[in-house]
C-alpha cells in the first residue's frame, strides 16, 4: 500500500509542481487540497482534513507571500503562516504524521558575507519572514516528526498566484514589448525551480530526517544577473540596465544577501542556470537541443 501524502496550498507554485512529482513517482497516493478545501487557518478545518485521511505526510505549503503586503497586513500573514502552520502540525501530532513546512530564505538578515547555510543564525528584518519564522518554530514545538525546508526565489510554470505569476515571465513579457529594463543588481538570491525543489523534497520524505534543510539551486546571482541570464537563453536583445535597490524602494526591507547552501543534504540540486533552462524549455520560450529535453 502507497504511503498517503496530504499537500496545503496545492494550488500554488511549489504545490503544483510537488504534486506532479509526488504522482509521477508511482510510490505515493496524493491528496491535495486548496484554499477551498481546508483553510490552514481553521484549526477544525485542518484538523478535519489531516485526520480523515490519516497520511504518513503532510506538506504545508500554504502561505502569504506577498512580502511587501505583510508589512500593512501583519495579523493575516501571521494567521497563515505562523498560527495555520500550528494547525496543521496539532493534527498530525494526533496521528504521527511527518509534518513538512515549506519555509524561507527570508528568516535570515542578509548581513553575511556568503550563502546562509542549516545552521546560522536567523535574524528576519521583514514581517514576512518574521511570519515563516514564527512557522518553524510552532512546528518544531508541536510535531513530534516534522521537517522543514528553507526555498528561495521560487519560479515554475504554474507561477505565485499572490503574486500574479513569476520574475522570469515578468521580464520576458517586457522585454518582447521592447521595454527598457532596470533590474536590480545589489541583492543576490539563490533563484530556485519548482520542480527541483519539488524533486528533492520528495526525496526527503522516507529519509527519516526530522532537521531544517535548505533546498535552493546551487550557486547564486543578482535578479539582474538572473533575467539577463533569461533574456541570453531567449536571444532577447533589450535595453537593461543594473540599478541599486534605493531607486526602487520598498514598504519591506530585503536581505541583501540570502541565497541558501546547504551542509545537510548529501546531493545537491543543480546549479541555477541549467534549471532557468529546463523552466525556459518547459514554458516554451527556447527549444531544446538535440539530447537535451526539458526535465534532462
Amino acid at each position: 500500500m502507497s504511503d498517503k501524502v496530504l499537500i496545503f496550498g496545492s494550488t500554488g507554485q511549489l504545490g503544483t509542481d510537488l504534486v506532479r512529482v509526488l504522482q509521477n513517482s508511482g510510490k505515493f497516493e496524493v491528496i491535495p487540497l486548496t484554499h477551498e478545501d481546508a483553510d490552514c487557518t481553521d484549526a477544525a478545518a485542518a484538523r478535519k482534513a489531516v485526520l480523515h485521511s490519516r497520511p504518513q505526510f503532510v506538506i504545508n505549503s500554504a502561505a502569504y507571500v506577498r512580502v511587501d503586503d505583510c508589512e500593512d497586513h501583519a495579523s493575516e500573514a501571521f494567521a497563515v503562516n505562523a498560527i495555520g502552520a500550528l494547525n496543521i502540525a496539532r493534527a498530525c501530532a494526533e496521528i504521527d504524521a511527518l509534518s513538512v513546512f515549506i519555509s524561507t530564505d527570508y528568516v535570515f538578515d542578509g548581513k553575511k558575507n556568503a550563502p546562509y547555510v542549516e545552521s546560522d543564525r536567523t535574524n528576519p528584518i521583514n514581517v514576512y519572514g518574521t511570519s515563516k519564522l514564527a512557522g518553524e518554530l510552532l512546528v518544531r514545538q508541536t510535531a513530534p516528526r516534522w521537517l522543514i525546508v528553507r526555498v528561495s526565489s521560487l519560479f515554475g510554470k504554474t507561477g505565485a498566484r499572490g503574486k500574479g505569476g513569476n520574475f522570469i515571465e515578468t521580464i520576458l513579457a517586457k522585454a518582447k514589448k521592447g521595454e527598457t529594463l532596470k533590474v536590480v543588481d545589489d541583492i543576490r538570491i539563490s533563484p530556485t525551480y519548482t520542480r527541483d525543489a519539488a524533486e528533492s523534497i520528495v526525496g526527503l520524505l522516507q529519509s527519516g530526517f526530522t532537521r531544517i534543510i535548505h533546498s535552493a539551486n546551487n550557486g547564486s546571482c543578482t535578479w539582474y544577473q538572473f533575467a539577463k541570464a533569461a533574456l541570453d537563453f531567449c536571444a532577447l536583445t533589450v535595453d537593461s540596465t543594473p540599478v541599486h535597490s534605493t531607486e526602487y524602494p520598498t514598504p519591506a526591507r530585503r536581505p541583501k544577501r540570502s541565497a541558501l547552501a546547504t551542509e545537510n543534504l548529501s546531493q545537491s540540486i543543480p546549479d541555477w542556470q541549467d534549471a532557468l533552462r529546463r523552466y525556459l524549455i518547459e514554458k516554451g520560450h527556447i527549444v531544446p537541443t538535440v539530447g537535451q529535453g526539458p526535465l534532462n
